[in-house]
Formats: structure tokens, C-alpha cells, sequence
């Protein structure tokens, strides 16, 4: 979901490494220079697709044109700003971090989910697996971080959810 992260390449060109044929890699404003998103336009498997998790219209819209094709959805997205409860921004930031972390993750479940879950069953071509790229901050506060530390929980609390609903599936949903 956040090909533009030095995290997003990594998995993209380790899913590449891996064997896969091909690879959508989302953007939020692809438009915009960024070192790793030139990297992997450059790999012949991956096609970069504007992808803006804190925007319903964004997600519903790549979810109708891949959805019905997608094999492992990987969430990557985050926002993320240091700071306490305390500090003078600490609203603002809280907001941001829920808006791509939690948020972000529930609009990508609501429009990815029925796909993959109806994909589950066509055999050699089913969907297999969700997985979210959390923080140990999902489990454990860390004062510096303590708004990204409560989005990741809520991020973490969502995706067992998730995980109940894709199990009959057959989908794995990893953290």
C-alpha cells in the first residue's frame, strides 16, 4: 500500500525476488518524486497505481479495478510522528496517525475484503493471504510515541477482527 517508503520497496522488490509475476505497488500522490517509487517503476512486474488510504473514494476505486485479482493484500501505509501526549501538536498528530493507520487499514478491509474472501475458492488462483506491517508500539506504549503507539493498537484490535472474518476463508491474515 506504500510503495513510496524505503519499507514498500523492499517488500515490493523481495516479493519480485520471490517469484511473483506481478505486483501492484500503491502510491499516495505517485506523481511525486520519491527514490524508492523510481526504483521499483523500473522492475518489469510492477505496475505503481495511486492508492491514498485516508481517501474512502481512492481505496473503493483500486479495490473495483484489482480487487477481484489481488493474491496477498500487503499493508504498509503508516503515518508517524514522535511525540507525547503532551506535546503541542499531539491532536493534529493522533489524527493523522489514525487516519493512515487505523482508518486506513478498515477502508482497505471494507473494499479488499469481500474480493479476496470471494477469491478464497478458485483453486489454483485463490487469494491467500492479508498481511499488516505493525509495530511492537501495538503492544507495548512507548511514551515517545504514544499517539502512534494507540494507532497501531487500534490498528492491531482491527486486524484480529479481520482475521475472524477471512479465516473461513481460508485466508490468512498475518501481523
Amino acid at each position: 500500500t506504500d510503495a513510496k517508503s524505503s519499507v514498500g520497496a523492499a517488500i515490493v522488490e523481495a516479493l519480485i525476488e520471490a517469484g511473483a509475476d506481478y505486483v501492484w505497488a500503491g502510491a499516495a500522490e505517485p506523481w511525486k518524486m520519491s527514490p524508492h517509487l523510481e526504483r521499483i517503476r523500473q522492475l518489469s512486474q510492477v505496475t505503481v497505481v495511486p492508492l491514498d488510504v485516508t481517501e474512502e473514494s481512492s481505496v473503493h476505486k483500486l479495490a473495483g479495478n484489482i480487487g477481484g485479482k489481488v493474491d496477498i493484500l500487503i499493508n504498509t501505509a503508516e503515518y508517524h510522528r514522535v511525540g507525547n501526549l503532551a506535546h503541542s501538536q499531539g491532536a493534529e498528530t493522533a489524527r493523522a496517525e489514525m487516519e493512515t493507520n487505523y482508518f486506513g487499514l478498515l477502508r482497505l478491509a471494507q473494499s479488499f475484503g469481500p474480493a479476496l474472501r470471494s477469491r478464497a475458492a478458485d483453486g489454483q488462483s485463490s487469494a491467500t493471504a492479508w498481511v499488516n506491517l505493525l509495530s511492537i508500539y501495538a503492544l507495548s506504549n512507548f511514551p515517545a510515541h504514544s499517539t502512534f503507539s494507540a494507532s497501531k493498537a487500534a490498528a492491531y484490535s482491527l486486524s484480529q477482527s479481520l482475521r475472524a472474518a477471512m479465516q473461513p476463508s481460508g485466508i490468512r491474515v498475518i501481523n
